[in-house]
This record gives C-alpha cells, sequence and structure tokens, in this order.
C-alpha cells in the first residue's frame, strides 16, 4: 500500500542524495583510498578577473557513481534493467535525489592580496549543506508527478491531458495515491495522529492545525514537580528547593 507513493518516492530521493554527500565529502576529508579531491579543476581559471581553480574542490562525479552502483544495480539486476513501471520509476526517483546535489553545488572563493584586499581569489567547488538539499527535495515532494502504471516507451504522467509536458530529471514521481495518514490503520501500520502532542502556535508540521487535520484537539494542564536551586552545602550534601510548574499540554482529537 505504500508502495510507489509520494512518501517512498522522496525516501529514494533522499537516501540516494544523502549516499552522494556522504561519500564526497569522506574524498574531500581524504578519508576514502578510492578518490581525493577533483582533480579536474586543479589548473585553470580566469586571469583576466582575478581568479584560480585552487583549494579542495568537491568530486561530486565520484559520489554520483558509487551512489550509482550501489543503489542501482542491484535493483537492474532484479528486474532486468528498468524491468516494471515501478522499478523504472524509483530508478528515476534515485537520481532525482543524486541531481539535486548536483544542482545545488557552489562556489566558494577565498581573497589574497595585500591587506586584505581581493586583487586574487582562490576559489573551489562545493556543496551545499545537506539541510538545503533536504529543503529542495521537500519542495519537489510537495510537487510530485504522477506516472501511469504502464511502462510504455517511457515514463509518462498519469494525466492525459499533461503527457505532452516533458518530465524533469529533478522531478519526484509516484504511481500509487498515498494513505491516509490522520486515521488509525491497524492493517496498514497507520497509528494516526488522534492523542498526538502538537503545539498550538506552531504553523509547521508540529502544529495543531496540522497535525490533528481539522479535527481539533483537547488542553489539559500537567502538573510538573522537579528539584531546582540545587547548591551545595560544605560539607557534604546537596540542598534543592521543590519547584512546581504548570504547563499547557495540548493533544490531537
Amino acid at each position: 500500500c505504500f508502495v510507489g507513493t509520494k512518501e517512498t518516492a522522496f525516501i529514494y530521493a533522499v537516501t540516494s542524495a544523502g549516499l552522494v554527500h556522504s561519500v564526497t565529502r569522506s574524498c574531500s576529508a581524504g578519508n576514502m583510498t578510492e578518490c581525493s579531491c577533483d582533480t579536474n579543476l586543479r589548473h585553470g581559471g580566469s586571469a583576466s578577473e582575478g581568479w584560480h581553480w585552487g583549494g579542495c574542490s568537491d568530486d561530486i562525479h565520484y559520489g554520483m557513481s558509487f551512489s550509482r552502483k550501489f543503489l542501482d544495480v542491484p535493483v537492474k539486476n532484479i528486474t532486468g534493467k528498468s524491468g516494471s513501471g515501478l522499478a523504472a520509476m524509483n530508478l528515476h526517483n534515485n537520481e532525482a535525489g543524486r541531481q539535486a546535489v548536483a544542482k545545488l553545488m557552489s562556489v566558494d572563493c577565498r581573497c589574497h592580496g595585500v591587506s586584505g584586499s581581493c586583487a586574487v581569489k582562490t576559489c573551489w567547488k562545493t556543496m551545499s549543506s545537506f539541510e538545503k538539499i533536504g529543503r529542495f527535495l521537500k519542495d519537489k515532494y510537495e510537487n510530485s508527478i504522477q506516472i501511469s502504471d504502464r511502462l510504455k516507451k517511457k515514463l509518462r504522467r498519469k494525466e492525459k491531458s499533461q503527457r505532452k509536458i516533458p518530465i524533469g530529471k529533478e522531478d519526484l514521481l509516484y504511481i500509487n495515491k498515498s494513505p491516509n495518514y490522520c486515521v488509525e490503520d491497524q492493517k496498514l501500520g497507520i497509528p494516526g495522529t488522534q492523542g498526538r502532542e502538537c503545539n498550538r502556535t506552531s504553523e509547521g508540521p508540529d502544529g495543531c492545525n496540522l497535525l490533528c487535520c481539522g479535527r481539533g484537539y483537547n488542553t489539559h494542564v500537567v502538573r510538573h514537580v522537579e528539584r531546582c536551586e540545587c547548591k551545595f552545602v560544605w560539607c557534604c550534601y546537596v540542598r534543592c528547593r521543590r519547584c512546581e510548574t504548570m504547563t499547557d499540554v495540548h493533544t490531537c482529537k
């Protein structure tokens, strides 16, 4: 039931991206014998603009190659190339994760010159933080594309009216619509959100409006008793006060 949903598409993409990011970071740090910095950028630059390549550029090419061998080859071996629509979709989502890392590569530079001037700059390519990559993939998840489960020559959109719109290599794809995660379903292993603690003031995923799926929430007061203002008394024991606080706790209906 969870196979081929938007959520599994995101998991495939973020796992693939994470592998690229981790392996590439290890290459740059010198922790792997098979790779190091990107040697293709050791020379060159733009002398007229006063900069040249230097430092240690992240070798994303090795990271992407490693990710393809580790994640894609087993899928192809089991199904025979891309075999089914589901396998082809999973391979696409794997690649979408890798492309996200590549797309968000940036150039960092360090200035050299008298009194900190930027007469000459040394530049190198670096990956974005994984948090930024995750946000990019989360946006792709929110705008993921439903495709037909019947594999023709290539993956295609489910909506016939939109089939002329090309599918981008960074788009996330899904076949099956997601189940309702709001309501408990023991057969599917979905716990639902009833009784979940939520944040009344948050607009994010922990907020009561979103987490409670529009059902509303209950508020009850919880009493906390703990030791506080502890002091060491010579010699030799600790003396504490007994503090009591009352807090509002909100749980989904």
